[in-house]
């Protein structure tokens, strides 16, 4: 019986993070537009760290409650679902351009904090130190500084008429509004999800990268389908990028800043191939300024691979 509830309230769960993702992504373009702030910008501070707001809460509490694994688990198996499967399924279904250059920046910005993981767990083995997520942390800070700076630097200079006929505080009223749903909705997922995947007897760093770092991880699943459907792939793409920052260097770093994060062995291998799958994201987006579906395709086959390595092997 309580099977069918957690069922229930899982597919309650999804039905709200489409219709939520849809409220949120229009608003949140719009507000970009009216204020004449490129929409990517938007995409890599605000969307970005509303839809990860799920791993913060997820990681925090993990961290807080001892389980390192759980924490780190949840950051690694999110971005990796982020950047393969997100953005290859999105490519199946709506191939989209992008400009290299407009990522670039940010991409590094990812790339480092990533390596830095590995670094880090390869090192001192069972325990990110605090020190560590003091860098991460320090590191985030610097980035918001400079993309707020760079998004002060570089408005718009026209607001298209669809935009401009809707009046800023709707926008900002329906943003908050689909952000919070989002949140309750993406909670309500994981849970039910977690209460299933535990009854089935599954262990703590599988529930990690797996259901908790995928049910984390739907908001920003429907809200990149979403923004490709609409033509914003930049925007799509953007807060893709950013979640990612958002959940390496600030989810992580917060979450160990508060406890030195526990972690077994296995991690660093899970670190491993997310390195590994950012430097294959980037290299798919960088050829041809285009993300077709064949690239698609084999990003998401990567990352269902890695997931067959980590259930079965």
């Amino acid at each position: 019986m309580r099977m069918l509830i957690d069922a229930g309230l899982l597919i309650l769960g999804f039905v709200l993070l489409v219709q939520s993702a849809k409220v949120f992504v229009n608003a949140s373009v719009g507000i970009a537009k009216k204020l004449r702030i490129p929409t990517m910008v938007i995409g890599l501070t605000v969307v970005a760290m509303g839809t990860s707001a799920p791993e913060v809460v997820i990681s925090l509490s993990a961290a807080i409650g001892g389980s390192g694994d759980l924490a780190v688990a949840n950051v690694v198996g999110s971005n990796m679902f982020n950047m393969l499967f997100i953005v290859g399924i999105c490519a199946l279904i709506y191939p989209f351009t992008v400009r290299t250059k407009m990522i670039l920046r940010d991409y590094l910005v990812c790339m480092a904090g990533t390596v830095f993981l590995l670094i880090m767990v390869s090192i001192f083995g069972n325990t990110i130190p605090r020190f560590g997520s003091l860098i991460l942390l320090l590191g985030f800070i610097a980035y918001m500084v400079i993309v707020v700076r760079h998004a002060i630097a570089n408005k718009t200079e026209e607001e298209p008429e669809d935009e401009a006929e809707k009046p800023l505080w709707r926008n900002i009223l329906f943003a908050i509004g689909g952000i919070v749903i989002i949140i309750a909705s993406g909670q309500l997922t994981v849970f039910s999800a977690v209460n299933i995947a535990t009854a089935l007897g599954v262990t703590e760093r599988i529930i990690g990268l797996t259901i908790v770092a995928m049910g984390t991880s739907l908001p920003e699943l429907v809200t990149t389908i979403i923004a490709c459907r609409k033509g914003e792939g930049e925007f799509a793409l953007g807060f893709i990028i950013g979640s990612s920052i958002f959940n390496m260097m600030f989810v992580l770093g917060l979450s160990g800043l508060v406890t030195p994060l526990g972690i077994e062995p296995g991690v660093v291998f899970d670190v491993a191939v997310l390195t590994a799958g950012s430097l294959a994201f980037f290299l798919f987006v960088k050829s041809g300024q285009r993300v077709v579906r064949a690239e698609g395709l084999a990003m998401a086959l990567i990352f269902l691979g890695y997931m067959g390595i980590v259930l079965f092997v």
